[in-house]
């Protein structure tokens, strides 16, 4: 066992774990988040995406150990202080960027990072920030609606405050 020291959601934690455990494992397994989905195990459909240290990654390919010292976030953390629905997450509902639910918690991750890291994208750079992350049931149109949904009241957020 390994002992792991790290911020989920802004919470601190610490846990002993077995070398080999994927961090969507221990998200899920350990600390009882379930936003993260194992789908693929392979990287390829982006259900388990969650935010280290900011970035977007597939934490089926990230081990527990590899996260030591880091912050993870996962859908459950990008809610409001008040539990509500955060701007993405919002975005995604006003926009019907869902059907099934599966894709749903790493799609808003990867929207999350996109948005940090280029918070006008057009509609062309939307859907090459979600390359990667797949949706078996929307054919991709809401979601990226609702990734420019949430970029402009990010904008008037910003311009309000």
């Amino acid at each position: 066992m390994t002992e792991v020291k790290l911020t989920v959601n802004g919470v601190a934690r610490g846990d002993e774990v077995e070398p080999r455990l994927l961090l969507v494992h221990y998200l899920r397994e350990t600390l009882g988040l379930r936003a993260a989905n194992v789908g693929c195990d392979t990287t390829s459909c982006g259900a388990c995406t969650v935010l280290l240290d900011g970035e977007s990654v597939k934490s089926c390919t990230v081990l527990a150990v590899q996260a030591n010292g880091r912050a993870v976030t996962t859908a459950e953390g990008v809610v409001n202080a008040d539990g509500t629905l955060g701007v993405v997450q919002q975005a995604f509902r006003e926009e019907h960027g869902l059907q099934c639910g599966f894709c749903t918690p790493g799609m808003v991750m990867a929207v999350t990072s996109l948005l940090a890291e280029n918070p006008q994208p057009t509609e062309q750079e939307v859907r090459e920030g979600l390359e990667g992350n797949f949706c078996r049931c929307t054919g991709y149109h809401n979601i990226v609606r609702a990734a420019l949904n949430a970029a402009a009241k990010l904008q008037t957020s910003e311009v309000s405050a």
